[in-house]
């Protein structure tokens, strides 16, 4: 809104903020360089001879659609590059995690898993599948985080040593005196789960035999429904009535599965008695009543101790003595058709956590227990290590159930041993035939699964399928003469183990290969994502304050006492405000959980654009002085201080708008630089030691959290710019209101 002077008045501009007369002279206004939005002016009406003074204080309108266009561009192109760096980090994770191909397919007792006839007394029996079944019911009693030692009895000391005593050893000992007193009938065995070592992934390999890839474990807190061919899935298609209580993840994987249920929400790490307490409520009640087949019994106590205390605690002492007598009683109520499985799905770590590969974390306890002889000699001294996916297919064939699609565990071919024939050569003959009905069983899957996805070795898959070809044709020939030498029916059972070990080995390495192409592609990715413009400005904030303002939220994620490692995740942070658990609910306490873990990236992040000031924090304290020249006349001499003070730091930023938008981006560029810097680190570390033995348990995981850091920093800092534009666009409407309030 242009000043109106008269004829014999000059039109002069004058900057209110900078104290700069600008002189435009008669019928002509010009504006000064750089105002290119809403500039508050004064105006000045000077005439006659005795040149009297006319103030009129205006707002001077000149391009405030651009400036909103030049914000708009600002946030636009920041969010373009947020997106190249997301895509880069998608197809970096898209050749570094990989995860298998699921498969739909399900076994059958109409479709026998090979070519051949079925093992002996399979056929002609009631309920035979393809193996007839030893038990007909079954008693699963999953204690969560039973690391192996748990089960281990107090070690005895010679004299003169000092005992050893922690807290949660000896505390089974219902465990080691069956092993005693029925050492036919009881078997502990040292169960190594599959990293990741979290609750769903864990639950996942037990009822499928299969093995869950690394970037599954971001399901655990959201469990999906299995789709693969699973125990659970076999007993409802046989008709077998299937009872659950316990941890509420069952719910969400094997949604109407069972004949009865009693979900308890699992989720409260603080809340130890609630679930075990519910399951002892119905648990003897359920077993007396006799209906049902299987009974499943996930108990939670002693993982929410860990969490909680640490296994050093005595409070896990008393967890485990109760667990001891839940086993006690089962012991006491099982009949002689029924096997009692007592297991842990995962251990935990000196703190009482789980989620990765240490050893303490796959350690778990096996424990079978049946009232008739299962086994035909005593227990070794030390417990046989087995892998524990191994269950799935051995608990199918004691059942009489077909071995599920996608499994690729061994059976534990010493429970298909004759216990009533003395004879080695029979039993070695049973524990042959199952052994080969679970290789017919994953040769089908390696066939199928290689006919559908192109990640198995195929000179690897080959030389198995040989192998296996060989054993069986071996296996055959035996069965054409049962009373064959007995050498030669061991050398069928080493052969029939290798290949199942052999697939195992191939499949756990090829679901972990790597996509070199999309991993190089990163590199490349990530720098030309990064490159900053730089522009010359009087609000450019040096490299060195960039950095360090990065490195500043790393050291506080460190120095909150977070790892970029699962095992080291603050649980307890899904409880803050809610210390009764939030119910069914799972993305509030993932919420609370990720906000705790990543507060310094969000933090730093939105507060980045304060370092828009770092010049002026630079800059000498105190008055600065600007001299200016005199007018061409009186007027404006008396008009213009012949001295004026500069304003210093924020209120500098009003003068130069364009050069304001251009230092945000800047800025902004900048910061996201470094992170990708930081990104394209932990990149390169995970491709050149992909292979290494540490990659799942500190490459990855940090790569996970460096991609998590960088995703919430980035949204972060885009907040935080916005915030910034609009906080600037709120103080000049202020400042206009109050220009024109004063000229009313």
């Amino acid at each position: 809104m242009p000043i109106v002077c008269g004829p014999h008045f000059q039109k002069h501009w004058y900057n209110w903020w900078r104290g700069t007369l600008y002189w435009v002279g008669n019928g002509a206004v010009y504006l000064p360089e750089g105002f290119q939005e809403e500039v508050i002016l004064a105006g000045l009406c000077i005439g006659g001879p005795e040149y009297p003074l006319v103030l009129n204080l205006t707002v001077m309108n000149s391009l405030p659609a651009t400036s909103r266009m030049q914000k708009i561009s600002v946030l636009l192109f920041l969010a373009w590059v947020c997106f190249l760096f997301y895509a880069g980090i998608a197809l970096f994770t898209s050749g570094f995690l990989l995860t298998r191909l699921e498969l739909t397919n399900h076994s059958s007792c109409q479709e026998p898993p090979g070519p051949g006839s079925l093992p002996w007394g399979s056929q002609g029996k009631p309920g035979a599948c393809w193996m007839a079944s030893r038990f007909s019911r079954l008693v699963l009693v999953l204690i969560d985080a039973l690391r192996f030692d748990f089960a281990q009895p107090q070690p005895s000391h010679g004299p003169g040593e000092p005992p050893v005593s922690l807290p949660f050893l000896g505390k089974l000992d219902s465990l080691q005196r069956i092993l005693e007193i029925q050492p036919h009938h009881a078997r502990l065995y040292h169960s190594k789960a599959d990293p990741p070592t979290t609750t769903m992934q864990r639950l996942k390999a037990l009822t499928t035999g299969s093995l869950p890839t690394f970037i599954d474990a971001s399901s655990n807190f959201a469990s999906y429904a299995i789709v693969e061919d699973n125990l659970i899935k076999q007993l409802a298609s046989a008709g077998r009535r299937v009872v659950f209580m316990g941890d509420d993840t069952w719910k969400d994987l094997f949604p109407g599965a069972f004949s009865q249920a009693f979900f308890f929400p699992s989720f409260n790490v603080r809340d130890l008695h609630t679930v075990d307490n519910g399951i002892l409520e119905h648990l003897y009640p359920t077993m007396d009543s006799g209906e049902w087949d299987m009974l499943i019994a996930h108990f939670l106590g002693v993982d929410h101790c860990g969490h909680k205390y640490g296994p050093h605690h005595p409070e896990m002492a008393k967890k485990l003595s109760q667990m001891d007598q839940v086993i006690q009683g089962l012991v006491e109520r099982l009949e002689n058709d029924t096997l009692l499985v007592v297991i842990g799905d995962h251990g935990m770590t000196m703190t009482g956590d789980h989620g990765g590969d240490s050893e303490l974390e796959i350690s778990a306890a096996l424990f079978l227990y049946s009232p008739k002889a299962l086994f035909p000699g005593a227990p070794p001294e030390e417990p046989e290590i087995v892998p524990q996916i191994s269950l799935v297919p051995t608990l199918a064939l004691l059942l009489g159930l077909p071995i599920p699609f996608g499994n690729i565990g061994e059976v534990m071919a010493e429970l298909f041993s004759e216990v009533e024939d003395s004879q080695s050569h029979s039993s070695a003959l049973a524990q042959a035939s199952a052994l080969h009905l679970n290789a017919q069983q994953v040769s089908r899957f390696l066939h199928t699964y290689s006919a559908a996805a192109q990640d198995l070795q195929v000179k690897e898959l080959h030389r198995l399928q040989t192998l296996f070809s060989k054993a069986s044709a071996d296996y055959q020939r035996l069965l054409q003469r049962p009373q064959g030498p007995e050498a030669a029916l061991q050398t069928v059972i080493t052969e029939l183990q290798q290949f199942l070990r052999g697939v195992r080995a191939m499949c756990i390495q090829s679901w972990a290969r790597f996509s070199l192409g999309r991993m190089s592609f990163l590199l490349l990715h990530l720098l030309a994502a990064g490159i900053p413009i730089t522009t010359p400005g009087p609000f450019t904030v040096p490299w060195q304050a960039v950095s360090a303002w990065a490195l500043m939220a790393t050291q506080t994620f460190y120095s909150m006492g977070h790892q970029p490692v699962f095992p080291a995740i603050h649980w307890h942070a899904a409880f803050v405000g809610f210390p009764e658990g939030h119910g069914s609910s799972t993305w509030l306490p993932a919420l609370l959980v990720g906000a705790n873990t990543f507060a310094s990236h969000l933090l730093f992040a939105v507060g980045c654009p304060l370092l828009l000031l770092w010049p002026f924090l630079c800059e000498s304290q105190g008055p600065r002085k600007r001299w200016q020249p005199l007018g061409r006349n009186e007027a404006e001499a008396r008009v213009r201080p012949e001295e004026e003070e500069e304003p210093l730091m924020e209120m500098r930023l009003r003068d130069a708008p364009h050069h304001f938008n251009a230092a945000l981006l800047q800025l902004g560029l900048k910061y996201l630089f470094v992170l990708g810097i930081q990104i394209l680190a932990c990149a390169l570390a995970a491709s050149i030691l992909r292979r290494h033995l540490m990659v799942w348990k500190v490459f990855a995981p940090k790569f996970i959290f460096e991609a998590m850091g960088f995703i919430v920093s980035s949204v972060g800092l885009f907040l935080g710019i916005a915030l910034v534009m609009r906080v600037d666009g709120a103080v000049s409407s202020w400042f206009r209101q109050l220009v024109l309030a004063q000229q009313r």
